[in-house]
């Protein structure tokens, strides 16, 4: 067992540093991602990532919800659906924080609707899917330009597709030296993660 576990901690620091020092992780990111377009549509999923202890949204959840303000003011969205719950030991869901910022950034309160139990992207999908699931209208996924691929699929097997309206994100910060280590270490568990959506069948390929 003990020469299993070094095995893995070796094969996982020596993956680490290729995707480092390489440009195989941007690559991989661009190839998660798919084109960065823009669509237009009636109802706009925005998904959360984290949030500060002192109910302030947190670094990853940003650049979500301000890309989500933009969307809001350069199309026709009627409705703006935040998906996240509870994390740690915040006292407000991800998507209550997530949703003071919209509305305070314009979005019309009564256009904001927030989906609370999630705690994954599975849940985020098949929360919201219980959600607005019969809503009439064209659904338009934010989220980062990682985790797109994994969201748009988890939501088809949902059976809420979605068109997908990633950003820049993770690709945006790979030219900084000091982000590159943390932005692989993403990257990578990001694609475990899907290898394990795909092992269980939560994902559509």
């Amino acid at each position: 067992m003990a020469r299993l576990i070094v095995r893995f901690c070796v094969c996982f620091t020596v993956t680490l540093l290729f995707f480092t020092l390489t440009p195989f992780a941007p690559w991989v990111i661009g190839r998660l991602c798919g084109p960065i377009t823009n669509p237009d549509g009636d109802i706009l999923i925005v998904l959360t990532a984290d949030a500060q202890p002192d109910g302030i949204v947190g670094r990853a959840s940003y650049p979500r919800a301000f890309y989500a303000v933009k969307a809001w003011q350069t199309g026709h969205f009627r409705a703006v659906v935040v998906s996240g719950g509870y994390m740690d030991n915040n006292r407000r869901s991800l998507s209550s924080i997530m949703a003071d910022y919209l509305a305070g950034s314009g979005i019309p309160r009564d256009r904001i609707f927030v989906e609370e139990r999630s705690t994954s992207t599975r849940e985020n999908a098949l929360f919201t899917k219980q959600m607005i699931g019969s809503w009439p209208g064209k659904r338009v996924l934010l989220t980062s330009d990682l985790h797109m691929f994994r969201a748009r699929r988890t939501f088809e097997k949902a059976g809420l597709p979605a068109e997908p309206r990633p950003f820049a994100d993770v690709t945006a910060h790979w030219n900084r030296p000091f982000d590159r280590l943390p932005l692989a270490a993403s990257t990578l568990l990001e694609l475990l993660k899907i290898a394990w959506y795909r092992a269980r069948g939560w994902i559509v390929l």
